[in-house]
C-alpha cells in the first residue's frame, strides 16, 4: 500500500471522533468558561489546533505558523516554559507548555493526509480543559496523570508510526514529493509542513543553478559512498532493499538523482527530510519534556510497544541497509540558556533513559541485522554560513571529492608508524592544555594486522583520517579544546580528564556556575551516563578542509563530519565498530583491522546491556592548537607524526601544502 491508502484506512477510524471534538474546540475558542489565565492558554492551544486543521502549503501559512516560535515571539509564547510558568504558575505552566510543544510539533502529519494526531491531541486538550472547569478542586497530579495516561494509551500508535516512518518505504509521501514536484521554484517546499526559512530557500535556489551533470556528480558521490561502504566492510548489499534517506529541505534535485541511483542498486527509500530549526532554544527547552511523565512502568511499556512494532514489521526491518545522510552546516554556534522552568530528568529518570536507549538500540540491531548494514554521510553548507555561501559550497564539493588514492597512500605511511606504538602522546600548544597518552593495541602478527583503519571517502565523506579503538587501560591525561561545536551546541574551553580510558572529570566555561557547566556536559556529551570510555582516537589528514575553514573563518561552524578530519580527534562513547566487532574488515593493504574492542565493549559476550552506551561524540583539536603527536614504542624510542601543527613523516609532505598556503595567505 502507498501512504495514501494507509492513511485513508486510518482516517476512517478517526474521522467521526475528530468531527465531534472539533465542536468542543470551537466552544473553547468562542466561550472559555474557566479562569482567565488558563482560558487564554486553552484558547491559544485550541487556535493552534484549528490552524493545523486549516493548514495550507504556502509561504504565508508557513511564516504565520512558525512565527510563534521565532526568537521575538517565543518570549511570550506558551511553548516557552519560562513564560508558561510565569503566567500559569509553577504547578501547571511546565506541564501545559510541554503539551503545547507536542501539538505544534505534530503538524507534519496533517500534510501527509493523516488526521490521527490532530484528533488525539484535540481530545487531550478537551480532557485537560474539562479538569480546569473545576479549578478549585484541581491538583497538578491530576493534570500530570491525564498527560501520563495519554502518552501511555497512545504509545503503541506512536511506536508503530515512528518505526514505519523510519524503515518502511510504503510511507512514500516524501518520495512522491521529491520525484513529482516542480523543483524550479520554492512552492513545493511548503508541502512538507516543516519550517521553511532562508536556508531552505537559498539551498533550493543554489542547487537550481547547477547543471544536470553537476547535480548527478553530487548524487553519485553520495550514493557511491553508500555502495562502496558495503564492499569495504565485506557486506552483501544484495541482502538489503531499503535505504534510509535523510536529507535537508532544498536538496531535492540532488535527492531525485540519488533515488534513481539507489533504484539501480535495488534499493527503495524510507525518506526522512528535515529543515533547520526555527529556534534552537525552543528545541533545547523541550528536549527533556518526557521527564514530566517518565517512570519505570512507562519505560517498560514503551519498550514493549517498540518491540511489538518491530516484530510486526520484521520482514521490512531486516531489509534495511542503513542510513544515507546529508547534513548541512553553517548556522551560528548555539549557546543555550538553561531554564529552571524547563523539564529536567532527575537522577532516577536519567538511569531509566539510559536503560531505554540501550534496550531500544538492541531491538533495532536485532531486527535490522546490523551485521549486514552500512551507511554513508556527507555534508554541505547552508546559507547561514554567511555571504561566501556559494564559494564555500563549491569548496565543499571539491573537498567531498578529493583524490581517494593520494590520501589512501599517505595515510598508510602514517599507519605504518602508528602500528609500532605502545602509546601515542598528544600535547597542545597556543593555549591548548591537552596532555594525553593513548594506549594502542599490540599486534601479534604485524605483517598481517593493523591497529588503525585507513579511512577514505566511503561511509564517512570526505576523505581524511586514520583511527583506532584505544586500549582503555593506560590511556590517561587531559583533553582540552578552546571551542568546539558538538551535537549543534557550542562548548567553550571543554576539558575532559581520562583515567584508564574512562572520563574522570570534565568542565567548560559556558556558564558562570560550575555546576551548570558540568550539567551541560553531562546532558549533552555524556548523555546522563556517569562516565564514558574513549571509544576512538584518530588523526585527521584533510588539511584542505582545515584551510577552507580558516580562509572563510568558519571553523566554529564546521560539522564534526568534516571537522574531525582537520586534526586529531577523540570520541567519547562507543567504538566505531559497535555491534560489528566480529565482522573483520581490512585496510586497502590487506591487513586485518584488529583494534575493534575495548574492555567495555567486550562485555557484550556476557551482558550486552553493559557493553554499549549508544553514543559517540567526536572532539577535535585543530592543527593550530596542536603541539605534537608522538609515537612512543615499547623500547622507549619515539617518532613524531605531527610537530608544531605540521606532518613530519617522510612521504606525507603533500598534507602540509594547504597549511603552508594558509600561512602565506595570512601574512
Amino acid at each position: 500500500m502507498s501512504y495514501k491508502e494507509i492513511y485513508e484506512l486510518s482516517n476512517e477510524l478517526y474521522a467521526e471522533r475528530l468531527e465531534l471534538v472539533e465542536e468542543r474546540i470551537e466552544q473553547i475558542i468562542r466561550e472559555p468558561a474557566i479562569e482567565p489565565a488558563f482560558a487564554d492558554y486553552f484558547t491559544s492551544v485550541a487556535k493552534c489546533l484549528n490552524t493545523i486543521k486549516n493548514h495550507s502549503a504556502d509561504k504565508k501559512f508557513n511564516d504565520l505558523f512558525y512565527s510563534q516560535f521565532d526568537k521575538e515571539n517565543y518570549e511570550k509564547s506558551y511553548a516557552n516554559p519560562a513564560y508558561a510558568v510565569k503566567v500559569l504558575g509553577d504547578e501547571y505552566g511546565q506541564l501545559l507548555s510541554a503539551v503545547y510543544a507536542k501539538i505544534a510539533g505534530s503538524i507534519t502529519h496533517i500534510y501527509q493526509g493523516d488526521i490521527k494526531y490532530l484528533c488525539i491531541y484535540a481530545e487531550l486538550i478537551v480532557e485537560l480543559y474539562n479538569y480546569f472547569e473545576n479549578a478549585n478542586e484541581l491538583s497538578p497530579d491530576e493534570i500530570r496523570g491525564c498527560i501520563y495516561s495519554f502518552m501511555h494509551d497512545y504509545e503503541e500508535i506512536f511506536a508503530e508510526d515512528d518505526n514505519r516512518a523510519l524503515l518502511d518505504p510504503a510511507y512514500d509521501y516524501y518520495t512522491e514529493l521529491v520525484n513529482e514536484a516542480d523543483l524550479s521554484n520554492d512552492d513545493y517546499l511548503y508541502s512538507y509542513g516543516l519550517y521553511v526559512g532562508e536556508n531552505e530557500r537559498a539551498g533550493r535556489a543554489h542547487l537550481a543553478s547547477f547543471s544536470d551533470e553537476e547535480i548527478q556528480a553530487m548524487a553519485d558521490t553520495y550514493t557511491e559512498g553508500y555502495r562502496i561502504g558495503f564492499i569495504t566492510c565485506n557486506k552483501d548489499i544484495s541482502k538489503k532493499s531499503v535505504v534510509q534517506v535523510l536529507y535537508p529541505l532544498g536538496f531535492e534535485r540532488m535527492i531525485r538523482a540519488a533515488l534513481k541511483n539507489f533504484e539501480k542498486m535495488g534499493m527503495k527509500p524510507a525518506m526522512r527530510p528535515f529543515s533547520t530549526s526555527v529556534n534552537k532554544q525552543f528545541d533545547y527547552d523541550h528536549k527533556e519534556d518526557m521527564a514530566l511523565w517518565l517512570d519505570k512502568a512507562y519505560v517498560e511499556y514503551r519498550l514493549e510497544c517498540m518491540h511489538n512494532a518491530l516484530e510486526r514489521m520484521k520482514d521490512v526491518a531486516c531489509k534495511c541497509g542503513g542510513p544515507a545522510v546529508i547534513e548541512i552546516f553553517g548556522e551560528e554556534p548555539f549557546a543555550p540558556v538553561s531554564k529552571k522552568e524547563a523539564a529536567h530528568f532527575n537522577d532516577e529518570q536519567q538511569k531509566l533513559v539510559v536503560h531505554m536507549t540501550s534496550v531500544r538500540s538492541q531491538y533495532m540491531n536485532s531486527y535490522i541485522h546490523s551485521e549486514d548494514r552500512s551507511f554513508t554521510i556527507i555534508a554541505y553548507p547552508c546559507a547561514a554560513i554567511g555571504p561566501d555561501y556559494k564559494e564555500i559550497f563549491t569548496e565543499t564539493v571539491k573537498i567531498n571529492t578529493l583524490d581517494y588514492a593520494l590520501y589512501r597512500d599517505m595515510q598508510q605511511k602514517i599507519i605504518d608508524v602508528l602500528d609500532t606504538a605502545d602509546r601515542v602522546h598528544i600535547v597542545g600548544t597556543n593555549g591548548n592544555r591537552t596532555d594525553l597518552y593513548v594506549k594502542i593495541h599490540e599486534l601479534k602478527e604485524p605483517s598481517k594486522e593493523t591497529a588503525f583503519e585507513n579511512c577514505v571517502a566511503d561511509v564517512n565523506i570526505p576523505v581524511g583520517e586514520v583511527f583506532t579503538s584505544p586500549v582503555l587501560e593506560g590511556t590517561n591525561g587531559k583533553l582540552h579544546v578552546s571551542q568546539v561545536y558538538l551535537n549543534e551546541l557550542n562548548f567553550l574551553n571543554l576539558e575532559i580528564d581520562f583515567k584508564d580510558g574512562m572520563i574522570d572529570k570534565y568542565t567548560c566555561t559556558n556558564f558562570e556556575d560550575e555546576e551548570e557547566n558540568k550539567k551541560y556536559i553531562s546532558d549533552n556529551v555524556l548523555f546522563h551516563h556517569d562516565t564514558l570510555p574513549m571509544g576512538e582516537f584518530a588523526i585527521g589528514t584533510n588539511t584542505t578542509a582545515y584551510r577552507m575553514a580558516r580562509v572563510y573563518d568558519i571553523a566554529a561552524k564546521m560539522p564534526i563530519l568534516i571537522a574531525e578530519k582537520t586534526g586529531p580527534h577523540f570520541a567519547v562513547g562507543d567504538t566505531c565498530y559497535t555491534y560489528d566487532e566480529d565482522n573483520m574488515t581490512y585496510n586497502p593493504d590487506g591487513k586485518a583491522i584488529i583494534a575493534r574492542d575495548n574492555s567495555v565493549s567486550i562485555r557484550r559476550k556476557e551482558d550486552i546491556s553493559k557493553a554499549y552506551f549508544n553514543c559517540h561524540t567526536d572532539i577535535t583539536i585543530p592543527y593550530d592548537e596542536l603541539g605534537a603527536i608522538t609515537v612512543i614504542r615499547h623500547d622507549g624510542s619515539t617518532c613524531d607524526i605531527i610537530r608544531d601543527g605540521r606532518f613530519v613523516l617522510e612521504g606525507v609532505e603533500e598534507l602540509n601544502k594547504p597549511l603552508d598556503t594558509l600561512d602565506a595567505e595570512s601574512k
